[in-house]
């Protein structure tokens, strides 16, 4: 019982770190942006590390938080995004 308890903790914690932005998915969608399914959508790597390498379109958020000189992305920016 002990062990198949640890597991599943084990489970779940390692599923953090890939969940820990889902939010952002949620609000982009909720924004329109239908074709963001997951955090592939801006970052090249998951589960997504700090600093790691982004696509093409993490890059223009990442540009446009420096830009804006902002503490947090705002998705509402991707109405600028040109990309696919």
């Amino acid at each position: 019982m002990t062990r198949m308890l640890s597991a599943l903790l084990l489970l779940a914690l390692a599923g953090l770190p890939a969940q820990a932005k889902l939010p952002f998915v949620k609000k982009a969608q909720a924004l329109g942006f239908a074709e963001i399914k997951d955090c592939k959508a801006c970052h090249a790597s998951v589960p997504p590390k700090k600093g790691g390498e982004m696509t093409e379109r993490g890059k223009f958020l990442v540009a446009a938080k420096g830009s804006h000189k902002a503490a947090e992305v705002d998705l509402a920016w991707l109405k600028d995004y040109k990309g696919k």
